[in-house]
């Protein structure tokens, strides 16, 4: 039995998948086999309307075994492929045994990530925005935010840093996700004894001087005054530089108080295309021939975000879903082609034109050369991506939640799927507080770089309060501890010197180490003691 394997379960990989149903459709000796991390298939376009509630958690995904009837799905994630034994490792489940896939034919679609090199702070503390689990976690986090919000009423910039959102990013993604996340808080902002929705405030950071360029300067215009008329703040010409669990910083120096950063910055290659020792242009991407082959391979083939495919003109297409499915369609053309001994066929599609979503029936498009805006974009935009979604069960299911969104109150519901965020790491910058004297302790924390300082407030001669440095932290040390091996109130403020990382160990996973770990707690004990300090 001869096997083609597909890396991937986004537009390209399924489309593949679903073509390869079809060009194979009677030949018993091929198999085609389909590696993706997760079981389900999620429609991109309408993802942003998660956030809002405006379709149902799972009514943008199908499950991939309704999809591919006769592939055979691995729910795993890709570690490595080798090409020269034609072979692809993925994860082991739930016994650690390798699972090894043999191929004739590699079709290479896992997409990108979410590119934060050279951004301190963003992988720490920035919410990306690209499947299903970053529109859960960020809809829980919003609501989370406005519920702390209305019961905060001790500290005025904590709660306008829980009342403000930020979206990095002004191309189609970031635009649909500011659209969805405005209209969201400041709906359910009413719901809220304690919340005036003046007081809300929505940032959409932007590098360039005008957004959505992807389309025309006049749509992008339309697109910059529907949302500076439903509020949100447009900052034009700013690229974000760092974040803190506090902050947006812009390369200004400029910043922005927040407890919610949403990023939609441009994306990097897979780190598994990576990886290959395949051909890449400078940007990462698989160099492939017009009929999709990788360049030097006649078996391996790419397509979507991960493979720069040439147009007619010699220019790379656009990574759209368009152009995906399309080429999708044209890889299992070609494997059939080869199968038979037959010439491949070339890829040429021009593009049928763009659409995006400004929420609350309005949209921009461009659709064969024609511009529209307002109300006629967004009919078509649901329309056509309507009939784009994969099954007449869940385009009934969409259908249905639209009618519904127009008379029925958004859902306020906060999920918390995860029971403990663990040990993470977190990003301060210069004068910031990591906590301050007299907070509760809830974490300790490991300083992997940058410097600290450890400040108690004494009375002075005058009586007045003042500030002393008795030690300076720096990388390998750890403080925070004394709060919660005493279960008391921090009794100093530990303030960031210059831009640090830390590991920080919340206080359940820290107290099972402490009472299980021989030795822990006394050598904490002694780190006390040699700063000056006796035991909280």
């Amino acid at each position: 039995m001869k096997r083609i394997v597909i890396v991937g379960g986004g537009f390209g990989g399924v489309y593949a998948a679903r073509a390869l149903e079809r060009q194979l459709r009677g030949l018993e000796d091929w198999a085609i086999s389909l590696l993706s991390r997760e079981n389900y298939f999620v429609f991109q376009p309408m993802l942003p309307e998660v956030i809002s509630g405006t379709v149902g958690l799972t009514d943008v995904v199908s499950p991939l075994r309704r999809l591919l009837r006769r592939t055979h799905v691995h729910v795993r994630d890709v570690e490595s492929i080798d090409v020269c034994n034609q072979t692809v490792t993925a994860a082991p489940g739930f016994r650690q045994r390798p699972h090894v896939v043999k191929y004739d034919h590699l079709v290479l679609a896992p997409g990108t990530v979410t590119d934060f090199r050279g951004l301190a702070g963003l992988p720490e503390h920035a919410l990306p925005f690209k499947n299903l689990a970053d529109a859960l976690e960020l809809r829980s986090h919003v609501i989370r935010a406005l519920e702390e919000a209305d019961i905060e009423g001790d500290d005025p910039e904590l709660r306008q840093q829980l009342l403000t959102f930020v979206v990095a990013g002004g191309g189609f993604s970031g635009v649909e996700v500011v659209a969805e996340l405005n209209d969201f808080v400041r709906d359910v902002a009413r719901l809220y004894r304690r919340i005036d929705p003046r007081e809300i405030r929505v940032v959409l950071v932007h590098a360039q001087d005008r957004i959505l360029p992807e389309v025309s300067p006049k749509l992008g215009a339309f697109a910059a005054k529907i949302l500076r008329r439903r509020g949100v703040e447009l900052a034009l010409g700013q690229r974000l530089k760092a974040a803190t669990g506090e902050s947006a910083i812009l390369d200004d120096g400029s910043v922005i108080p927040t407890k919610t950063l949403v990023s939609t910055i441009p994306a990097s290659p897979h780190p598994l295309v990576d990886a290959l020792a395949l051909p890449k242009t400078k940007n990462g991407r698989l160099v492939v021939d017009a009929s999709l082959r990788v360049q030097g391979y006649t078996n391996v083939w790419a397509l979507g975000d991960c493979a720069s495919v040439p147009t007619s003109d010699g220019t790379p297409c656009p990574p759209t879903a368009q152009h995906a499915t399309r080429q999708a369609r044209l890889i299992a053309e070609n494997i059939g082609a080869t199968l038979a001994g037959k010439k491949l066929r070339p890829f040429d599609f021009k593009g049928l034109g763009k659409m995006g979503s400004l929420g609350r029936r309005n949209a921009v498009a461009e659709i064969f050369g024609l511009s529209i805006s307002g109300f006629l974009a967004w009919f078509l935009w649901r329309t056509i991506y309507l009939a784009k979604l994969p099954g007449w069960g869940r385009r009934l299911k969409v259908a249905s939640s639209w009618a519904l969104d127009l008379v029925l109150a958004p859902e306020l519901v906060e999920l918390r799927l995860d029971r403990s965020a663990g040990a993470v790491h977190e990003h301060f910058e210069s004068g910031q507080n990591v906590f301050v004297e007299g907070e509760l302790g809830d974490r300790v924390y490991i300083l992997l770089s940058g410097r600290a300082e450890v400040v108690r407030r004494r009375p002075s001669a005058g009586g007045v309060a003042v500030e002393q440095v008795f030690a300076t932290l720096g990388p390998g040390e750890c403080f925070g501890e004394m709060a919660l091996l005493g279960s008391a109130p921090r009794n100093a403020t530990v303030r960031c010197v210059e831009p640090m990382t830390v590991l920080s160990i919340p206080k359940r996973e820290f107290g099972l180490l402490a009472a299980n770990v021989p030795g822990l707690r006394g050598s904490f004990e002694q780190v006390m003691a040699r700063r000056g300090l006796p035991p909280s």
